[in-house]
């Protein structure tokens, strides 16, 4: 009975392996579904999104969305691939304005791209409306397309053409596009953007500016990762066909880390992140109890990276630099619990469960987390710093990092120096974020169930939190590696002391 039993588990693990390996032999990204199946994905993805997201209309009237809706279902006049309808699906999310709604692939799909060779585009850039910069090429060897090189066209599009066409395909908190502008500029995501919207070829037609001032044009070969050229290197953390290394020790907490300069009694603690896993509660005892032995007067944190986690992680970083209790929202709410369309949504009795239990429905109708609504949290009394405070920002501070910024914005012994968050000086639209996959193509977007406000005043502008000093890189300062943030702090510090010592 137990050899029996033996060879057929034995049977069943190598008929689980065949299947697994035929399906991914067998995936194929070029795969039309039908019309009718993409039809319904396409429903559910309205249903879902009118039913339960609570922030559809934030920024986009009623008549206007149910226009890109109306839009994005009349593409639909034939047969797609996952990838052509995933630019449908993004075109009309982008038009939501929430930065946490985002379209994501198929699982299927997600692990073809971890493991085929596909072409990239060879360069990375800083974006702007009208003009790029470059900022990394893949050909090591290019002595034209050096780091800091102005590019103005690609295949004939300007850049003016190519930034307001992939502007269409991003998702971003509010009117404010600063963040858009840096999602474009982070490592491969203008590449990714360029061969999913407009297609790669063997080789690009790049227009450039030379070290004379003049406009010059030049054939680019893409990356061919299947192709072995010694000139060539994928981008580190996203070499085609190659599985990553787990993180060691070491690199885990390359997320945050703190330098003190004693010469001018000053600290520069940088942020990547305030996602769990980072053992960030210990790091900032650590940081704050050094920082008060030292009798350190000035305190740079910089969170121009980072794209927030942890509420939680973000809030007690506040509490050692408030100088007065504060709250994180003046509300927080839900427009449902639960849904008619909860087999599409993941997880979706653990969060109506949640829900349930910390949020209760007011008389507008909503589902409010009322904790937030009236708590409010109280400076830290052990080690707190009551020094010069400087946070460092940009389009990619988002998410709880805005809340952090937002809370410390205009105490005395702050200033904000940088770019505009890419997150809502307003609030957002988050905290609850299930995965909502659609039954045919198996395409996913999360689906934000919670709109949080901070400031009711600041939703109508939609903006992000506007630095009190504006500083931004340029041309030049890329070209010559000067983090001009940085020193504009430098500067500034240098004064004070200069002055505090006559």
């Amino acid at each position: 009975m137990m050899q029996k039993l033996a060879y057929v588990c034995l049977v069943l693990c190598i008929s689980g392996l065949f299947g697994c390996s035929a399906s991914r032999q067998t995936f194929d990204p070029q795969h039309k579904y039908p019309k009718k199946q993409l039809q319904k994905d396409y429903t559910v993805f309205r249903k879902v999104l009118e039913e339960s997201h609570p922030s559809l209309y934030w920024f986009t009237p009623k008549d206007s969305m149910d226009y890109f809706f109306d839009d994005g279902f009349r593409h639909i006049n034939d047969s797609m691939t996952e990838l052509q309808f995933r630019n449908v699906l993004s075109y009309v999310v982008s038009k939501i304005h929430c930065g946490h709604t985002a379209v994501k692939y198929s699982k299927q799909y997600s692990k073809y791209i971890d493991t085929a060779k596909l072409k990239m585009f060879p360069l990375s850039f800083k974006v702007w409306s009208d003009s790029m910069v470059i900022t990394a090429n893949i050909n090591r060897k290019d002595s034209i397309l050096k780091y800091g090189t102005i590019v103005t066209a690609i295949d004939g599009y300007s850049a003016r053409q190519l930034t307001d066409t992939f502007m269409n395909y991003v998702s971003g908190d509010g009117n404010s596009i600063s963040g858009k502008y840096q999602s474009l500029s982070n490592s491969g995501a203008f590449g990714s953007l360029y061969r999913n919207v407009m297609g790669m070829k063997d080789q690009v037609a790049v227009t450039y500016i030379d070290s004379t001032g003049a406009q010059q044009t030049l054939n680019v070969p893409v990356f061919d990762p299947s192709v072995k050229d010694t000139t060539q290197k994928a981008p580190d953390g996203n070499k085609p066909g190659s599985k990553q290394p787990k993180e060691n020790h070491h690199l885990q907490f390359a997320s945050r880390y703190v330098q003190i300069d004693t010469t001018l009694s000053s600290a520069y603690m940088t942020l990547h992140t305030f996602a769990r896993g980072n053992k960030l509660r210990s790091f900032y005892r650590q940081v704050f109890r050094e920082l008060d032995r030292r009798n350190i007067q000035h305190l740079v944190v910089d969170v121009r990276t980072n794209g927030g986690g942890d509420a939680g992680l973000s809030t007690l970083l506040t509490r050692y630099l408030a100088d007065k209790k504060f709250k994180l929202a003046d509300s927080l709410y839900a427009v449902r619990r639960s849904s008619k369309y909860h087999k599409y949504i993941s997880w979706q009795p653990f969060y109506w469960s949640l829900s349930k239990f910390v949020t209760h429905k007011e008389k507008d109708g909503n589902y409010h987390f009322g904790y937030f609504e009236r708590h409010y949290f109280h400076p830290k009394k052990k080690h707190h710093y009551d020094g010069d405070i400087y946070l460092v920002t940009g389009g990619n501070s988002f998410s709880a990092t805005t809340l952090f910024v937002k809370a410390l914005q205009g105490q005395p012994n702050v200033k904000v120096i940088g770019e505009e968050t890419g997150g809502g000086a307003y609030g957002n639209t988050a905290w609850m974020i299930p995965d909502v996959t659609l039954p045919n193509t198996r395409v996913r977007f999360r689906l934000p169930k919670f709109r949080l406000v901070m400031d009711k005043n600041l939703v109508k502008e939609g903006r992000g939190i506007i630095p009190d000093i504006q500083v931004s890189p340029t041309r030049e300062t890329i070209r010559r590696g000067i983090d001009p943030k940085a020193a504009v702090i430098r500067g500034i510090i240098l004064h004070k002391i200069g002055v505090a010592q006559q």
